[in-house]
């Protein structure tokens, strides 16, 4: 008998930024929600040679073999990818697939789990704690932003997302989002963030989409999340050719607007565009008249916020001739 372990890690939405300047002394910080789907699933086994296989699985295997030689892990593995997150287009594939192959290992070999620390490792995190967050816990979160003398980010607000409201992903397959090299330029080639900006963001969110949250008003829940994406989104333009980075996304999340969806906006750097509907109803509703303005390539997905974290489980595998 083997141990074989999965785990299995949310995607998240980024609702954008608190503030990009960082004078007060923190910068960043965050508002984000994990996702049902997609989610990134590895199984990890003991085997005798190291394989990796699946999609993204280079990734991956580029993960196994920095966690296993910072942990001093002479074992060989079996690391299957079975199902991934797309790269590249703002649901934080890259966090999550680090978190889920350290969770892994950890816990195949009895470790402690660390997605903090772990995240670093890996060049992880480098600006928002979400997707670290998320892997912990679930629902609505609010981190903090860094601080100089702090390597993550504190979670300052996580509140439940109601259970019957909808997000509706806006997927174009045929483009993909500013990352790597290009996104530290464009970081770089921006002008500071206007503290008017950073405050009216934060004030949209601590007086507005929290509370209504709380008091499960989607109204004003996606007047808040429009307000933050207007005020990130024109920041970013210049680097990211506009307040999206698709127009085919732009355009069809201005149709589903009109059909009753609320909260529109873009994920990071996109192209992944979102939008709240108040239950599935609804939500098949608007994807109906939606979809028929859609240019080819792009999908429309309902999915649910989600209020738990990572799920890590470990079975045993019965071995061939055991």
């Amino acid at each position: 008998m083997s141990n074989l372990v999965t785990a299995s890690v949310p995607a998240r939405l980024h609702l954008g930024f608190l503030d990009l300047d960082g004078s007060i002394g923190r910068r960043f910080g965050s508002i984000g929600l994990p996702l049902s789907e997609p989610e990134t699933v590895v199984t990890l086994s003991l085997s005798s040679k190291t394989s990796v296989e699946g999609p993204d699985h280079e990734r991956a295997a580029s993960h196994l073999e920095t966690l296993c030689n910072h942990l001093e892990i002479r074992a060989r593995h079996r690391l299957v990818v079975e199902s991934a997150i797309p790269p590249h287009v703002g649901l934080g594939s890259g966090t999550q697939m680090a978190v889920a192959v350290a969770a892994a290992l950890r816990t195949l070999h009895d470790l402690p789990i660390d997605a903090g620390s772990d995240a670093r490792l890996l060049g992880r995190g480098a600006r928002s704690g979400i997707g670290i967050a998320a892997f912990e816990r679930g629902g609505l979160i609010v981190d903090a932003g860094k601080s100089a003398d702090h390597l993550e980010p504190p979670v300052v607000a996580r509140l439940p997302f109601p259970e019957e409201w909808r997000v509706i992903l806006i997927l174009d397959h045929g483009h993909t989002g500013i990352h790597g090299e290009e996104e530290v330029a464009a970081f770089r080639a921006l002008p500071p963030f206007p503290a008017a900006s950073a405050g009216e963001i934060c004030r949209r969110v601590l007086m507005q989409a929290l509370p209504a949250v709380v008091e499960r008003d989607l109204a004003a829940f996606g007047a808040a999340i429009q307000a933050v994406q207007f005020e990130v989104g024109n920041y970013f333009a210049p680097v990211q050719g506009g307040v999206f980075t698709s127009k085919r996304v732009e355009r069809l999340g201005e149709r589903m607007v009109e059909a009753g969806a609320t909260g529109i906006g873009q994920s990071s750097w996109g192209p992944t565009g979102f939008a709240f509907a108040p239950s599935e109803e609804v939500a098949r509703d608007i994807v109906h008249v939606a979809q028929e303005s859609a240019d080819p390539g792009i999908e429309l997905k309902i999915v649910k916020g989600r209020n738990s974290g990572a799920e890590i489980s470990r079975n045993t595998l019965r071995l061939l001739g055991s």
